[in-house]
């Protein structure tokens, strides 16, 4: 496998952005993750999606901290100041799973509150369903586990669509057109700060690829399987989905309704926000999950 490492230099006094990196080796690969708050304190677990990288939390990885917890936010493989592999051929659904798993067993997390958008639900409901015991509640934003089982939306379809045959992948534009409020020139330079050139996009470009979107998709089986732990699932479970997504559009009330931890929730309707609703409203996102915490 060659594997690719943005150099450092690339992330040097990015806008927002005060947290100091760490690393851990997983399978022959080095991720990157930010640690903050009480160290003996339970973790809460934010996971990014496609094309971020732990940058899209900054606005709630203090708040969270402040209320006197331990907050993980790892890069996915391929993302961030995480290495990334050259080839397309390298990522696969299952590959991110057993990355993303290695690193909770490497850092040994349990009572993990699970904060998941986009592929970071892809990953993690899949985690949460395979390591029962290490999850003690999920707070699911703008995200889903599809099986292929369903069509999928239109917006979905376009955005595949376009992730393939762009020439060359706009990150931060990316970013920007999710969120409802463009993103200012220093916040795209941090998202795009990850790629210095196509060679490092090679995950990014491969996710939407990814998605379950046929029933004999090669994910489709493990997916369904998790629906199955998940929907005999009693612990916690609140959704906070925004108010603007196209993409997952309906997600939360099909969470709700399928998960039995969910009955009785605080849900919360995120009002003017995007598909990236941490950019658009990170701090109101951040709160939700203390106060959630706070329930026990």
């Amino acid at each position: 496998m060659n594997i690719l490492r943005t150099p450092d230099n690339r992330f040097e006094n990015l806008q927002g952005w005060p947290f100091a990196p760490h690393y851990v080796e997983i399978l022959g690969l080095r991720m990157h993750y930010i640690d903050e708050g009480p160290s003996d304190a339970p973790p809460v677990l934010m996971l990014h999606g496609e094309p971020s990288w732990s940058y899209l939390y900054r606005k709630m990885i203090p708040i969270v901290a402040a209320a006197g917890h331990r907050v993980i936010a790892p890069d996915l493989v391929g993302f961030g100041r995480s290495d990334k592999p050259a080839s397309r051929t390298d990522y696969t659904y299952q590959q991110h799973v057993d990355w993303t798993a290695g690193f909770v067993e490497a850092l040994d997390l349990r009572s993990i509150t699970l904060v998941c958008q986009d592929w970071g639900g892809l990953i993690g409901l899949r985690l949460a369903a395979e390591h029962e015991d290490r999850f003690a509640r999920i707070v699911a934003a703008n995200t889903f586990l599809p099986t292929g089982d369903q069509q999928m939306p239109p917006a979905f379809l376009a955005w595949q669509r376009f992730s393939q045959e762009v020439p060359e992948l706009p990150v931060g534009q990316i970013i920007s057109r999710g969120s409802v409020t463009p993103l200012a020139p220093e916040v795209l330079a941090a998202y795009e700060a990850p790629f210095p050139d196509e060679r490092y996009k090679e995950g990014a470009r491969q996710f939407p690829a990814l998605v379950p979107s046929r029933p004999d998709d090669p994910a489709s089986p493990q997916n369904r399987k998790a629906w199955e732990v998940l929907m005999r699932w009693t612990k916690p479970f609140v959704t906070a989905f925004s108010d603007g997504d196209p993409i997952t559009r309906g997600g939360a009330f099909l969470l709700q309704n399928a998960v039995p931890g969910a009955k009785g929730q605080p849900h919360v309707t995120i009002r003017g926000a995007g598909h990236f609703l941490q950019e658009d409203r990170g701090e109101e996102l951040a709160q939700v999950i203390v106060d959630f915490l706070a329930r026990g």
